[in-house]
C-alpha cells in the first residue's frame, strides 16, 4: 500500500531534487534529517517505479518515492 504525501524540496539549477520535509494529509510536517541514498528503484510493497530516496526522519529510515512528481511512502 502506498501513502501519498506532499514534499517540501529544494531543486538546484541542474534539476537535482533534495527533499527537506514531508507533509501528511492531516497537515503534520516531518523534517527529513538526512538523505542517505538516491537511486532509481521499484517499490516492492506498493508498486510503482521512480526515484527512491532513502531518508532518515527522527532516527528512523524510510523510503520516499518520486514517481514523475507524485510523492509517496511505502506503508509499513
Amino acid at each position: 500500500m502506498r501513502i501519498n504525501v506532499s514534499v517540501i524540496l529544494k531543486q538546484d539549477t541542474d534539476g537535482k531534487k533534495t527533499p527537506l520535509s514531508i507533509i501528511w494529509k492531516d497537515g503534520r510536517t516531518f523534517d527529513i534529517d538526512r538523505v542517505l541514498d538516491v537511486r532509481r528503484a521499484a517499490s516492492l510493497k506498493s508498486g510503482g517505479v521512480g526515484e527512491r530516496y532513502t531518508c532518515r526522519i527522527r532516527n528512523k529510515q524510510i523510503y520516499l518515492f518520486d514517481e514523475e512528481g507524485s510523492w509517496f511512502l511505502e506503508a509499513l
